[in-house]
């Protein structure tokens, strides 16, 4: 960064190649050798959609999405996709550090900030998901039942209990949701997603088809967003940029894996088609490689 000019290449090879921590380590190495802080240089030194992602990876994972919820939720308006995407795919112990984070960070309490900018059956999905409190394991004496119950709040009846789907999909297990939904099918002859779809509107049919994806498969949730995010007229680089942040460390091959399987592109080659210049760069290195 020294001198005239900036040497990209250099800094996207060495932060994109890194691990957060490992990142955070330079990040403190810099300081104590240059009496700087690493992130404002940078900030200083790039610009546009290269510098957001650069600083998007200087900051630690929990933090991250603290900053990305405490941004959904103050201003005009609220930012549901955001708030929908992070509480439906978080683990409980993800979503348990994270408002921590989000207390020290920004002196207010997660739950209270989401409440006041929500409401109804959503909020109250919202509100379950913030305890991080799954049951663990599959309780096969439930299964049938929770599928029954499920049918017979939406399906089954004029009108929808909401409350029952937000009660069993909010609280059950992953591995346990995925053998309702299996005995939900044979029951109803249709996917719990379209039956949500049919009775549910808005926000908390949003919430509810992310939670069911998740319970289903993580991975696959993040590859429709990805795809999402750039198959249309213009790229959501907000969306595209936090799910390839987030995940870099977490699950980018099985995403990678999920994308091709999805939609018979790679993610790599996707990417290379919708982005341009030093963000493309950065973006197909956390993307690893072509599939």
């Amino acid at each position: 960064m020294k001198g005239i000019g900036t040497d990209e290449d250099t800094i996207l090879m060495l932060l994109t190649a890194r691990s957060n921590d490992q990142r955070q380590q330079i990040k403190a190495a810099y300081k104590k050798a240059y009496g700087k802080d690493l992130v404002s240089a940078l900030k200083s030194e790039l610009g546009g959609l290269f510098e957001s992602l650069i600083v998007a990876l200087m900051t630690p994972p929990v933090s991250y999405d603290a900053s990305k919820l405490h941004k959904a939720l103050k201003g005009a308006g609220t930012d549901d996709e955001v708030l929908i995407e992070i509480l439906a795919s978080r683990t409980g112990e993800q979503i348990k550090d994270i408002i921590k984070v989000y207390k020290k960070e920004f002196g207010g309490k997660l739950e209270k900030d989401i409440c006041g900018d929500t409401s109804g059956h959503y909020q109250k999905l919202l509100v379950i998901l913030l305890q991080g409190n799954r049951e663990e394991g599959v309780d096969e004496e439930k299964i049938e039942k929770d599928a029954k119950d499920l049918y017979a709040a939406g399906e089954g009846k004029f009108g929808t209990d909401e409350e029952k789907f937000i009660t069993i999909l909010g609280n059950r297990s992953a591995e346990h949701l995925r053998k309702v939904f299996d005995a939900y099918k044979k029951l109803s002859g249709s996917d719990i997603e379209d039956s949500i779809k049919g009775e549910t509107t808005g926000n908390l049919e949003n919430l509810l088809v992310a939670v069911v994806k998740c319970a289903r498969s993580v991975p696959e949730f993040f590859a429709e967003g990805l795809y999402k995010s750039m198959r249309r007229a213009g790229t959501d680089d907000d969306t595209l940029m936090r799910i390839m942040v987030s995940r870099s460390e977490v699950d980018m091959l099985d995403i990678r894996a999920s994308f091709k399987k999805m939609y018979g592109a790679s993610l790599y080659t996707t990417i290379q088609e919708d982005t341009a210049g030093d963000y493309q760069k950065a973006l197909l290195y956390l993307c690893g490689g072509n599939d």
